[in-house]
């Protein structure tokens, strides 16, 4: 089997200057964002942080040697400082889902650039707000749609638009969720009532549907969702399952989604507890009885769909299919891409180009030998090299470097609203 060469862009730059940069929300997106500047020094330094929980505050701050007069609570208290002039070139927004479009307008207008986690914001009109203010002010906006860095997806890109498979008819993608990953996040978590936070289809599923628009190369027309709340809810509950995993319950030794097993056996999502993967078992347990993380799945406030089915329609024709389920052992992404030529199959680390003429086959996977500092970034190298790329459009002044442009990614959220209206309804939306 031959090899698709496509080799991972370096993750180390070299910057004119070293520019600046302040974290609003020090949680784990603003973490892996500023880490970029920790692992190349010279290239960026935070040098203003937000955040209202105190000891994420001091923990960012201090790592950066932050002066006291540049930590912030409310990201309010982050703008206000900024309005006789800017803190910093680059404003990391890594605020919760339903805080990002008050503190993005604000910033734009005073100038930062922005790294703008997803999803922009919670409805359609704040997103096209969004982009009617970065054409106003000219400032640079990548929008955290990581994926599109990631070198798996860069490489599978470039090879649909060398004409390896011909021309692309139709994607056939599907996001694992992981089983233990939707109850943290998505049942006991921060996104587990799409009310209070973002819908599934924004908060989860938009990175999807953005690398699939990328891999089309072409605007998305049309979208039908199926899916719903199928396991975790009052209804599915085992008999005798009390509020808490904690509390007794006869089905702990058993059940999959036990907050016992996921947090203090298996050790697994302790950031989210801000416990480390080492503390003595007492100390897990004793958080599990009084926070949500030790709620039992069944008896949640939660609203999150736990599978979904989208199907989408392209100009000229080319069709996809994508599907989220959280019923699974693990994550990632799988990937199949249909051409006239040829056939693709992926999982996420590599690829198989299959040509049908001549049966040849060429195999792409990311060579250890040239990760570097890819393996301390997250979604598959995607984090680190966003942040490098704006780096780079920042201090070269080129808007070229950020494929996760606001334009680009108002039309994939845009997908999502019309999904999410299509699965409420039971309906297919015109984008």
């Amino acid at each position: 089997m031959k090899t698709f060469d496509c080799p991972a862009k370096p993750l180390k730059i070299e910057t004119s200057r070293v520019l600046t940069v302040a974290v609003m929300g020090a949680g784990s997106r603003g973490k892996e964002y500023s880490a970029y500047g920790k692992l190349f020094p010279g290239t960026m330094q935070v040098v203003a942080v937000s955040d209202i929980n105190a000891d994420r505050l001091k923990r960012l701050a201090d790592e950066w040697q932050v002066p006291e007069n540049r930590r912030f609570g409310d990201f309010r208290e982050m703008l206000a400082a900024g309005k006789d002039g800017k803190l910093a070139d680059i404003m990391i927004i890594g605020l919760p889902d339903d805080l990002h479009f008050e503190p993005a307008m604000e910033a734009m207008r005073q100038g930062y650039h922005l790294l703008l986690e997803k999803p922009m914001a919670r409805t359609r009109e704040e997103c096209i707000g969004l982009r009617e203010r970065q054409h106003e002010t000219g400032v640079k906006v990548a929008v955290g749609h990581v994926l599109r860095y990631a070198p798996y997806f860069i490489a599978l890109k470039r090879a649909i638009d060398l004409g390896l498979i011909g021309e692309l008819v139709n994607i056939q993608h599907m996001e694992p969720v992981m089983y233990a990953h939707m109850a943290h996040s998505f049942v006991r978590g921060n996104w587990h009532n799409s009310k209070a936070s973002t819908p599934m289809i924004l908060a989860k599923t938009c990175h999807d549907l953005d690398i699939i628009k990328w891999l089309v190369g072409r605007k998305c027309l049309r979208i039908a969702t199926e899916g719903g709340l199928y396991l975790f809810k009052t209804g599915k509950a085992p008999d005798g399952a009390p509020a808490r995993c904690t509390d007794g319950c006869p089905h702990e030794g058993s059940c999959p989604y036990s907050a016992i097993d996921i947090y203090e056996r298996k050790r697994w999502f302790l950031y989210a507890l801000d416990i480390k993967r080492d503390a003595p078992a007492e100390t897990i347990l004793d958080a599990l009885k009084t926070c949500d993380y030790g709620r039992c799945v069944y008896r949640m406030d939660n609203d999150q769909p736990d599978h979904l089915v989208h199907t989408l329609e392209f100009e000229g024709g080319a069709t996809a299919s994508f599907t989220m389920d959280a019923f699974t052992p693990w994550g990632g992404r799988k990937t199949r891409v249909m051409g006239t030529l040829g056939y693709i199959d992926g999982d996420g680390k590599s690829f198989t180009v299959h040509r049908f003429r001549t049966g040849e086959e060429l195999r792409w996977e990311f060579d250890p030998s040239e990760q570097g500092n890819y393996k301390d970034s997250g979604h598959a190298g995607g984090d680190l090299a966003l942040m490098r790329d704006l780096l780079l459009a920042v201090d070269r002044d080129d808007f070229g470097y950020l494929t996760s442009s606001i334009d680009e990614s108002v039309d994939s959220h845009l997908m999502g609203f019309a999904g999410e209206k299509s699965r409420l309804n039971r309906t297919k939306e015109t984008i």
